[in-house]
């Protein structure tokens, strides 16, 4: 007597999906060791391919790396910057997975879903956050120093200097938009306007303070400098070749006026 087999339901197959493995993998077995490394490089590519935001936090990585090395920090203060990155870093990458599973899970939109994906982006502000109060008590504490004692050789330098040194970025600017003929003077076109006067007022700032909260006000300065370049990028006004320019061109061009006329 033959036994008619009844074909296989699909939901029967959503529900137990077969194990996962690489093509030199045998037909149901376990991935290797080396394959789960294999999908674990798979997943950071894909994410660095994919995410603006993880490229962003892995160029800053470096940047921190490079300093850290470059200041001579100790090696707690290593294994500091260390946690905090990778603690950013786990943070992106999981919410980028949460975000990824949602949207195959629904295909309307649902609050909850919502709020889960705001819970995971809170989840990424408050790794930065700690990340960087923590690169900022390592670098004040190895930078500080050396950086008040570069500066004071300026420190009663007044305040016409900053005006000489903010006029010439204006002119500077004017002077490239007029030969590119592209973009007014403080919209649009090569360079950004905003992150060069920006960035010289930060270069300023720091020339002129001269008490020991020199590092603090000149950090609130750049961060503010930088949020003015982020806003000019990302309105479309400015392309992120515009702003760094700019940005390059104000902070040498007061770092220049300060050296010669103080």
């Amino acid at each position: 007597m033959s036994v008619t087999q009844l074909p296989r339901d699909p939901e029967d197959e959503q529900r137990d999906p077969p194990p996962r493995r690489s093509p030199l993998s045998a037909p149901g077995s376990a991935p290797s060791l080396l394959d789960s490394f294999n999908y674990a490089f798979e997943g950071i590519i894909h994410v660095l391919r994919t995410q603006r935001n993880l490229r962003i936090h892995f160029l800053a990585a470096v940047f921190v790396f490079a300093g850290a090395v470059a200041v001579g920090v100790s090696r707690m203060q290593l294994i500091a910057l260390v946690l905090a990155i990778a603690f950013v870093l786990v943070a992106e990458m999981l919410n980028t997975a949460i975000e990824g599973v949602i949207d195959v899970s629904t295909t309307s939109f649902d609050p909850n879903a919502k709020l889960a994906k705001d819970i995971a982006a809170g989840a990424v502000l408050i790794a930065s956050i700690t990340a960087v109060a923590v690169g900022f008590l390592v670098f004040q504490s190895a930078v500080g120093e050396r950086a008040t004692h570069v500066l004071n050789r300026v420190r009663d330098a007044p305040a016409d200097i900053t005006l000489v040194a903010l006029v010439l970025v204006v002119f500077l600017v004017i002077a490239t938009k007029a030969w590119t003929g592209r973009g007014t003077p403080l919209r649009g076109g090569l360079p950004s306007g905003h992150a060069a006067l920006a960035f010289a007022g930060w270069i300023c700032v720091t020339y002129l303070i001269t008490d020991h909260h020199r590092f603090v006000v000149s950090a609130l300065t750049l961060i503010m400098a930088l949020l003015v370049a982020q806003t000019r990028v990302e309105s479309g006004i400015h392309s992120v070749l515009e702003v760094t320019y700019g940005g390059v061109l104000g902070a040498l061009t007061a770092l220049v006026v300060f050296q010669l006329v103080g």
